[in-house]
């Protein structure tokens, strides 16, 4: 590409992630990302950066490793390639790690050798060939044995295998935005919500402690999902996964609504998955109040806050309650229903305009032009387009503490059902 080609080319301002960057460091991005695209233009970058992979491996490649290196499945599916690619591994937890961290296939803790046969248990007859779709931010082909292969890294039990199908669907629906939330600077990742007996049978918790360690289920399930957006959509972190400081609930994010506990019917009805963009948990503490009203005052206050997403780019802006069984139970005998609960959020989880105007991200939200009218200091913005826009979940165990989880506000909630025989 000459010169004059370069010239040509017309003018693109990035608002976001370059907000607030000095002019220095964003053409120093620039020059990256000509270079980049010069490289891919002369076909000098490694192949294992631009090609499609089959993004899960019964077996390592002999090449040497590459920072974005592909795994090989058990009969690949990788365009470049219709041999399969197999190595030698010690059977040797350490040296295995070794060997799948030197090439970036795995996501820093021990992982299960995903062998022919442990990848064949997992898919269960399934057709492993059989494609969901792409999967951002490299755009790769999905398979059932591309999951498949994660699922067994992960240490993944067979049964877990159409919760985590059911969640990879739900993430690329285009609603989800499944690009967004893994390029974003900001630290967010896709929670799945489990609902349904199928999940309580497979050990999904959603007691005391659900976003924690301990429970088999909930931390193999949501590492599949790691794995799998890493190892197949490519976002490794500083690389596609832009997050300024990424978060916890990057290595596994995966609860069960504890339906058991919750004064109120399922937050989705049936055996289901429900994914969501959110940031990690934030505490709502209130040992005192003995009213709806005192508990869910709490909780809208911790809900807003000028250094959220949520309320600056109002129309994608949704807010997750997860509120613990004793919280859940006061407001209920209080006679709210769940419906109440969100119209209660969507209400008073608002900060005052004026409050607004002194920082966060004044300047760069995105709002409606009904918004943008209002003057007065004094008048409450609301942070979601509507009550609808406020999920609720029971969650926990014993302990009058419940939490709020904004969303990065550029995705949608999305639910699919789980086909336990597909």
């Amino acid at each position: 590409m000459g010169a004059q080609g370069v010239s040509a080319l017309p003018l693109l301002v990035v608002e976001h992630p370059l907000g607030g960057e000095r002019p220095e460091a964003v053409a120093r991005r620039a020059r990256q990302a000509f270079e980049q695209l010069s490289a891919l233009i002369a076909g000098t970058l490694d192949s294992a950066e631009t090609r499609d992979s089959a993004s899960g491996a019964t077996a390592i490649s002999n090449r040497p490793p590459a920072h974005q290196a592909d795994l090989a499945a058990l009969a690949t599916t990788d365009p470049a390639t219709t041999d399969p690619i197999t190595i030698t591994v010690p059977d040797d937890p350490i040296s295995l790690l070794e060997e799948f961290t030197a090439r970036n296939w795995a996501d820093g803790l021990p992982i299960v050798a995903p062998t022919e046969e442990r990848v064949k248990a997992m898919l269960g007859g399934r057709d492993g060939a059989k494609s969901l779709g792409m999967m951002p931010p490299l755009w790769r082909q999905v398979t059932l044995e591309k999951l498949a292969v994660n699922a067994v890294m992960a240490g993944c039990e067979p049964r877990a295998f159409p919760i985590i199908v059911a969640g990879v669907e739900a993430m690329l629906d285009r609603a989800f935005n499944l690009y967004g939330v893994q390029a974003t600077t900001h630290p967010v990742a896709p929670l799945l919500i489990v609902n349904g007996p199928y999940g309580r049978e497979v050990g999904v918790h959603g007691g005391s402690g659900c976003f924690g360690p301990g429970f088999r289920a909930n931390a193999t399930i949501g590492r599949a999902i790691r794995l799998i957006l890493l190892n197949v959509g490519g976002a490794w972190p500083g690389r596609y996964d832009m997050a300024t400081q990424g978060s916890p609930a990057k290595f596994s994010y995966c609860i069960a609504e504890n339906e058991a506990a919750s004064p109120w019917e399922s937050m989705v009805g049936g055996d289901t998955v429900t994914v969501y963009g959110g940031e990690p948990p934030h505490n709502v503490n209130d040992h005192v109040s003995t009213t709806a009203s005192g508990i869910l005052t709490t909780l809208s206050d911790t809900a807003v806050s000028l250094g959220s997403n949520v309320g600056w780019y109002f129309s994608q802006s949704q807010l997750l309650v997860v509120l613990g069984p004793e919280h859940a139970r006061t407001i209920s005998d209080d006679g709210f229903t769940r419906a109440d609960v969100q119209r209660f959020v969507y209400e008073h989880a608002r900060l005052p305009l004026g409050r607004l105007r002194l920082a966060g991200m004044w300047g760069m939200h995105d709002w409606p032009a009904w918004m943008n009218a209002v003057t007065d200091p004094d008048a409450l913005i609301p942070q979601v387009p509507s009550a609808e826009d406020v999920y609720v979940v029971v969650a926990g165990g014993s302990g009058k503490h419940s939490a709020v989880v904004p969303n990065c506000t550029f995705s949608r909630a999305v639910s699919r059902q789980i086909r336990i025989s597909d």
